[in-house]
């Protein structure tokens, strides 16, 4: 059924799509009370879908027995929680929160070890049927994505709202999972709006009404403002949206950068991205976290050595190289240290990732104990190994050579079948 700016229609119910123009509760055709109505609803095309408790979605898809308790993925005494389900989250728990903690909140909780090849699948078949609608999708993750879908209405018969619907009902069917819709006139209000009516949700945001909406949020509504911005907001004296548009665009950049344009702007409703394709992986980490806490710099740096090597494995495979390497420690108390470096070139060149990521280590090496330990690349450039520059010096040749080989051995007998001498242990002793 379609429905366009002409028709006096100002919602549809959600089950069997019958359009409502009333105040009625529950649908006239099916008696469906899942009904969505917004005087915008039919000219809004900027869309932001995001899957409900993905991991334990799916977990829950592939045991039934899980339905109706509470599922919480991690895994380990030493782990933290990656999602936890709404049964469990009833009980207050919370993505990244420590397994203990989530343990003691909900004991009766199933744990169970994500899986990460099946959940990418899932996110794939979803993407498909997203891509269905319109070409431009943007992922922002495996379990969530923005969607234009201007133009839609005069190829495929219905307003954009009229589809979003439809592919809900598509990914619960086809899938197995069920999703929240955002729509709005711009990103940043259509991913709040996916957040309003968890789960299984459908809200709109119009163009109309966002100065209203937005004025008493906090200002941790705004993407990019965690818990340090909002600190040095509230100390001049800001902590709702509406009480930072009264400062001018000129004294939000005195104070707070480029960041302070964005707050400006977005204060107001104003977002002027586009929806684009994604240009695929933006970053290539690798982490682990011990089970014991370790404040040794000669421990951490040989686990450093291992990590670099995988992330430059992963790297060659699919032909990236990075100009930014990051390191990522997580303190004994759940206090995250995150620092970077850019590098004159891209590389993927184990070695040289390690070499940049050596010292950043070494600086935060001084006495603490450590949980966590990350390394990873950025900036990502398409790079084979054969398109090497070819006046590279003669040990970053060798070196190259060297990995490529390593690599090689590895992917035919195994990750533990070669390794260089800082990645050594000798067997124990018996």
């Amino acid at each position: 059924m379609t429905a366009s700016s002409t028709n006096p229609a100002t919602g549809f119910c959600r089950d069997c799509y019958e359009l409502i123009s009333g105040s009625e509760a529950r649908c006239r055709k099916c008696k469906s009370p899942r009904l969505v109505r917004h005087e915008e609803l039919f000219d809004l095309s900027i869309a932001h879908i995001d899957c409900d408790a993905f991991y334990a979605a799916v977990e829950k898809r592939d045991n039934p027995e899980l339905a109706d308790k509470p599922v919480i993925i991690g895994g380990g005494k030493r782990g933290v929680v990656s999602t936890a389900c709404y049964v469990a989250r009833i009980y207050g728990v919370k993505s990244a929160m420590p397994m203990f903690k989530a343990k003691k909140l909900c004991p009766d909780a199933v744990v169970v070890r994500g899986d990460m090849k099946k959940y990418t699948q899932a996110g794939g078949e979803i993407r498909k049927l997203m891509r269905e609608l319109t070409p431009l999708v943007e992922p922002l993750s495996i379990d969530e994505a923005f969607l234009d879908l201007s133009g839609t209405e005069r190829l495929l018969k219905n307003p954009p709202a009229l589809l979003l619907a439809k592919l809900t009902e598509r990914i619960q069917l086809e899938v197995g999972i069920s999703v929240s819709v955002g729509l709005s006139h711009n990103k940043f209000l259509a991913k709040i709006a996916s957040d309003l009516d968890k789960p299984r949700g459908f809200s709109v945001i119009g163009k109309q009404e966002t100065l209203t909406f937005l004025a008493d949020k906090p200002v941790s509504f705004i993407w990019g403002v965690g818990k340090a911005m909002q600190k040095s907001l509230a100390a001049q004296g800001i902590s709702t949206i509406k009480q930072l548009r009264q400062h001018e665009k000129s004294e939000l950049m005195r104070h707070f950068g480029v960041m302070g344009a964005r707050l400006y702007h977005l204060s107001r409703g104003k977002d002027a991205r586009k929806v684009t394709v994604s240009s695929g992986t933006k970053s290539i980490s690798n982490e682990t976290t011990f089970n014991d806490d370790i404040a040794s710099f000669e421990t951490l740096e040989k686990t450093l050595w291992k990590l670099c090597e995988n992330v430059s494995r992963r790297a060659k495979a699919k032909a990236l190289a990075g100009r930014t390497v990051t390191v990522k420690l997580t303190t004994s108390r759940f206090k995250s240290r995150t620092r970077s470096t850019t590098l004159n070139d891209v590389t993927f060149l184990a070695d040289r990732i390690f070499s940049a990521a050596r010292p950043l280590l070494k600086k935060e090496a001084d006495g603490t104990a450590f949980r966590l330990l990350g390394v990873g690349i950025s900036h990502l450039e398409n790079l084979l190994v054969g398109d090497m520059p070819q006046d590279l010096d003669q040990r970053v040749a060798q070196q190259t050579k060297a990995e490529v080989a390593m690599d090689k051995l590895r992917s035919k007998f195994g990750a533990d079948a070669v390794s260089k001498g800082r990645g050594f242990e000798p067997p124990e002793k018996t």
